[in-house]
């Protein structure tokens, strides 16, 4: 069993006096433009590896996806806990590496609903879920980047605890989504995984962020 609490606080992004990408730590650009609504169908990542970040998604065991999960989780909390800038949109139509962690978070709950419905449901459809409206109506840029680290973390012990349990039969189980491509329990969690470390790769700039982090 993976467990998250490790009783120590993460150790600090070493990011000196530079934000994420690079930038001063005071610059910070006005969140008055957002980003243009991400309308790409991204389940190509499960055919072939990506070139952004870096992760070849349907090549992972999806056994291994809790593990994974875990670790990038990690990361994610350590930005939002040591960036000096984490609210700052490193330009003014992309996102912040807080307004990404609440929306990794929101994955994590989604994703883990969504591979409950498929284990209590026979085939289900899954409600469509419009990230980007979302951000706007929660105003991702505005929460707090502590309460957000705590409910991704939780988040994620929730559904790495559940991928864990998984028998081996119950990855065959199938769903489709709302825009009617079809997923099983196993390439839904490699197509999750490949969500939340592309958006590692959105703020770090690091492929395959969570393949660099070990557990302890």
């Amino acid at each position: 069993m993976i467990n998250f609490c490790t009783g120590r606080s993460p150790a600090p992004v070493d990011i000196g006096a530079r934000d994420l990408l690079g930038r001063p730590a005071g610059h910070q650009y006005s969140v008055g433009v957002e980003p243009e609504p991400d309308t790409k169908d991204w389940t190509w990542t499960l055919s072939r590896r990506c070139d952004e970040c870096g992760l070849a998604a349907g090549e992972v065991d999806p056994a291994d996806v809790a593990e994974r999960a875990y670790i990038a989780a990690e990361e994610w909390v350590q930005i939002l806990r040591s960036s000096p800038a984490v609210s700052a949109r490193p330009e003014p139509d992309v996102w912040s590496p807080l307004e990404y962690g609440a929306h990794v978070r929101d994955v994590l709950r989604t994703f883990d609903g969504r591979l409950q419905q498929m284990l209590n449901e026979d085939e289900p459809t899954f409600e469509n879920w419009d990230q980007d409206a979302t951000a706007i109506a929660e105003r991702y840029g505005e929460q707090d980047p502590e309460v957000v680290a705590e409910e991704l973390e939780r988040n994620a012990e929730t559904f790495v605890a559940r991928i864990q349990a998984l028998e081996p039969g119950q990855f065959e189980r199938r769903a489709r989504r709302s825009d009617g491509a079809e997923f099983s329990v196993a390439t839904l969690l490699q197509y999750f995984l490949h969500d939340i470390v592309h958006h590692l790769w959105d703020v770090t700039g690091q492929q395959d962020a969570a393949m660099s982090l070990t557990i302890e």
